[in-house]
């Protein structure tokens, strides 16, 4: 199994950015790179190999899902765990992400302290 370093983080709060931010650098130990948006992310992705993806679910201009299924289609990106991360707590939204192919869905607001731990649990259930 591969070690988990890089993640890619698309949220359009910049708040939530910052906390995300903090915990996983501070408390993770993680490289993380930001994107406020879909198509900020989508721009850079060639150029990044993120080890693992935290999706926002409801963003302006280009929503969680449409994102997930353009980094799908970049070379490299086809089997990057993503994780959505959203605000929505409907079991039937949870089951649509997974169905689609997420690794996991996080709800909001997220604990920053535990975030570091939920990710390697995710990470390792998903590379074994």
């Amino acid at each position: 199994m591969a070690d988990l370093r890089e993640i890619m983080h698309i949220e359009d709060d910049a708040d939530i950015r910052q906390i995300a931010r903090m915990s996983l650098e501070l408390v993770g130990g993680f490289s993380v790179n930001q994107f406020e948006g879909g198509q900020p992310a989508l721009d850079a992705a060639p150029a990044l190999r993120p080890d693992m993806i935290l999706l926002d679910v409801m963003m302006p201009d280009m929503d969680g899902e449409e994102t997930f299924h353009k980094l799908r289609e970049i070379p490299g990106y086809e089997a990057v765990p993503i994780i959505f991360v959203t605000a929505k707590a409907s079991r039937a939204d949870f089951d649509r992400l997974r169905e689609i192919g997420a690794a996991e869905v996080i709800l909001k607001p997220f604990d920053p302290m535990s975030l570091p731990d939920q990710i390697r649990e995710i990470w390792t259930r998903v590379t074994a």
